[in-house]
């Protein structure tokens, strides 16, 4: 399912990122950044719901405005009931969504925001994530402390929050498009390989957006996908020629972008909610503000499974929802 926008406008961004991150190659396109995993919270879950607060109180200071002068608040995360999002909720006090789809999360919100602005049921909106290495490596695996070893295709999840604006206010950024994905479950149960359980969801969804809007596969400056790490972008490029007979040129991942995957302790590459908008809202955007890139194509990636589904032997299905963003000439 893909929508068409003509009043739908991401005025501002803010991006807060951990330790690793800070460390990785894209640090300067950060807002903030951590030291370390705590952030001054006394657990690493309290510490992630922070991160959210902090990115919005953040972006409420670059668009001059307070909580009172948002419509809503659309946010999701990794933990069990997306307990990061809710605790930051309570405390904005805004009307609010809470959303999920795993990694695919930014996405989701950016749709059902830019669809309530474009009917004109709300103004303007907040869409948050969030994502932390060891609160999300305690529920999905286990405790970080543990040390056990991992394979070389394990992801490795992003610690950041993130929130972006959208308004009817004309800006350089406007959400031209967006697609709606469907689960798709190829039959991989290894949690260790995320990116061969959602680089099948992405290629459906690119060639669903392109056939939906009638374009060739060059009409974008950059495809972005996130997060797939370093095997699931090259499964996704192999995906893509083989079963729609397109090639992927202007093309990359965020997963393989916000860490040195050569130098960092990273496996390989990104994974978590905050992995595809930290890369986006900092990087790309500073890009596309320059017009280096004036036409991307945002394709964020989830695995919609849980600790106990994989337990029990299931297949892990997935997910991935895209949104194009274009340069206001």
């Amino acid at each position: 399912m893909t929508f068409r926008y003509k009043n739908v406008y991401l005025n501002d961004t803010a991006t807060i990122a951990g330790p690793y991150e800070k460390k990785g190659p894209l640090s300067s396109y950060f807002d903030k950044t951590y030291d370390e995993f705590y952030f001054g919270q006394a657990t690493w879950e309290d510490a992630e719901s922070s991160l959210i607060d902090e990115s919005v109180d953040l972006l409420l200071g670059k668009i001059g405005k307070t909580r009172f002068d948002i419509d809503l608040f659309i946010s999701g995360d990794l933990m069990n009931q997306i307990t990061s999002s809710n605790y930051a909720a309570n405390r904005l006090g805004i009307p609010y969504l809470g959303i999920y789809s795993a990694c695919a999360t930014s996405v989701e919100g950016l749709i059902l925001g830019a669809n309530m602005v474009e009917a004109k049921q709300i103004d303007n909106c907040i869409c948050s994530v969030s994502s932390h290495n060891n609160a999300a490596e305690k529920q999905f695996r286990y405790p970080t402390e543990y040390g056990g070893p991992k394979r070389k295709t394990t992801t490795f999840t992003t610690t950041g929050g993130t929130s972006a604006y959208l308004s009817t206010d004309k800006g350089q950024i406007r959400v031209e498009s967006a697609t709606i994905g469907i689960a798709v479950d190829m039959g991989t149960k290894d949690v260790y390989h995320m990116g061969a359980v959602m680089a099948p969801a992405c290629a459906d969804t690119i060639y669903r957006h392109l056939t939906e809007m009638g374009r060739d596969i060059n009409y974008y400056d950059l495809i972005l996908s996130g997060d797939l790490g370093i095997y699931g972008e090259q499964i996704l490029k192999e995906y893509m020629k083989v079963e729609y007979g397109m090639n992927l040129k202007n093309y990359d991942d965020t997963a393989t972008m916000i860490f040195d995957v050569d130098k960092q302790p990273v496996y390989a590459g990104a994974s978590g909610p905050a992995c595809a908008p930290l890369v986006t809202y900092g990087y790309i955007l500073s890009k596309m503000k320059k017009k280096e890139y004036k036409r991307v194509l945002l394709v964020a990636t989830g695995a919609l499974m849980s600790s106990v589904m994989v337990n029990e032997k299931h297949s892990i299905p997935a997910i991935a929802h895209a949104i194009s963003l274009e340069v206001v000439e």
